[in-house]
């Protein structure tokens, strides 16, 4: 819990740093307060937080995951500083609602019941009905906002309903009761109905088909910034929290929610990938991506054994490593051009061949080509899934076949033509270049020795 009163406190601070200078140090304060927290996550639990146990546990899984969100989190805070450079009069508020978000996804990483559960959910998601709607004058972007909130508030209500059927059953909110109670009761009508409830909102939350309607227009419509921190850090805390949910609470349901999730990544994998290849918005195609990624994600919950949590972590870091280095290179391209068409990219290697390079190595790793993390994180999950589900690796393997293509489209773009289309003198900052480089080395680094990742990261 240390780490959640860090990141709150820094996010207290950057709110009211924006009575100076319109929150000229806000940013700042975020990547100071950020660091910290990641020491914090390293160090064992101080003694004054387990009375809280009942409700919020840091333990080992809830450190990993805290630890790869804070460091996404530092990634999108030094890119920011352009991102934000039109927003030059609310950048606090920005920085400090990320910062509060991030809290809800850490108090996902924990919860130890169905309350604290609900409270993580909304805790991360009204901060982004907020942010999704940042950019007042663009109406793409408010009615993201919008369309975001009443889909949010209509899965808040499934995910209401399904808690009290499984409180009016197992009579308790605690993961473990309910746990026990599966386990005994594991046909009880109720229980699975509130489990299916629960199931359709979290799949809401993590963009899983059809549950995933708001997702290609809020990721477009919203700032490419905050577009990018749904991509990645609200991925790792949704997705984490589901499969705490599905694998503790009602492992007893297995039998019950097998087919169900399994439906909902055929279905994902298969509309996603073809819809991808429909796009002409290089935005909007990485939407579509995202949603494709929460199908392969899904295959986590077959065939688990002990190195479950380990490879869903895994996948999620490089997935969110690829996340930033392809939506740095779209803001830059979007400040400059004022679109995000794959027109747009043509040449981008030409005047910016650093992050012509790290959009690219992303979308390999994004596609699962051999020596990048994202093939390391694909080949454990479909090796894993193989012993439970191996249509649904089949399936996935197609989709994978069919994302090369629209990922190829915009690489294509990028390099293949003589002259660059960008004809201006401003260059990326050498923040900007810094974090291109090491998006670069992290994903080729993790895909040729993935060990590296439990070893930075101490699993």
């Amino acid at each position: 819990m240390s780490v959640i009163v860090i990141i709150f406190v820094t996010a207290v601070l950057a709110l009211f740093s924006g009575v100076y200078n319109h929150g000229r140090f806000a940013r700042y304060i975020g990547i100071a307060g950020l660091l910290v927290a990641l020491y914090a996550a390293f160090l064992p639990e101080p003694q004054f937080f387990h009375q809280y146990h009942s409700m919020l546990e840091f333990g080992t899984n809830s450190a990993l995951f805290a630890k790869i969100s804070i460091v996404t989190t530092l990634l999108i805070f030094f890119i920011a500083g352009f991102a934000f450079s039109n927003h030059r009069t609310h950048q606090s508020e920005l920085y400090a609602l990320m910062l509060f978000a991030l809290c809800g996804a850490v108090v996902l990483f924990s919860y130890q019941n169905l309350v604290t559960l609900f409270l993580g959910i909304e805790i991360l998601s009204i901060p982004l009905y907020v942010m999704a709607g940042a950019n007042k004058t663009n109406l793409r972007s408010n009615e993201a906002a919008v369309k975001y909130f009443l889909m949010g508030c209509f899965a808040t209500g499934f995910l209401l309903f399904g808690i009290a059927l499984i409180y009016g059953t197992a009579g308790s909110f605690d993961l473990t009761a309910i746990h026990a109670y599966a386990e005994e009761f594991p046909k009880d009508l109720m229980l699975i109905m509130g489990m299916i409830l629960m199931v359709a909102a979290m799949a809401f939350k993590v963009a899983l088909a059809p549950f995933h309607m708001w997702s290609p227009d809020v990721y477009q419509g919203s700032p490419s910034l905050i577009t990018t921190f749904m991509m990645s850090v609200v991925k790792i805390a949704g997705f984490y929290a589901f499969f705490k949910l599905m694998t503790f609470a009602f492992s007893g349901l297995y039998s019950e929610w097998f087919n169900i999730v399994g439906v909902l990544a055929i279905i994902t994998l298969f509309l996603a990938n073809v819809m991808g290849l429909a796009q002409t918005n290089a935005k909007r195609m990485l939407a579509y991506s995202s949603v494709s990624h929460a199908g392969y994600i899904t295959l986590i919950f077959y065939g688990m054994n002990n190195l479950s949590t380990y490879n869903l972590a895994f996948y999620l870091f490089a997935y969110a490593l690829a996340s930033v280095g392809v939506m740095m290179s779209l803001i830059w391209v979007e400040k400059l051009k004022r679109e995000t068409s794959y027109q747009a990219f043509k040449g981008l290697a030409k005047s910016e061949p650093l992050l012509a390079a790290a959009a690219s190595v992303s979308m390999l790793s994004m596609a699962g080509i051999p020596l990048t993390a994202g093939f390391m994180g694909k080949f454990a999950l479909f090796a894993q899934a193989m012993n439970g589900a191996a249509f649904l690796v089949l399936i996935a393997v197609l989709g994978s076949a069919i994302s090369i293509a629209y990922y190829l489209r915009l690489i294509i773009a990028m390099f293949f033509f003589k002259e660059s289309s960008f004809k201006t003198s401003e260059k990326v900052s050498l923040t900007y270049n810094i974090v291109a480089a090491f998006i670069i080395v992290a994903i080729i680094a993790l895909g040729v020795y993935p060990d590296l990742f439990a070893k930075q990261f101490g699993v």
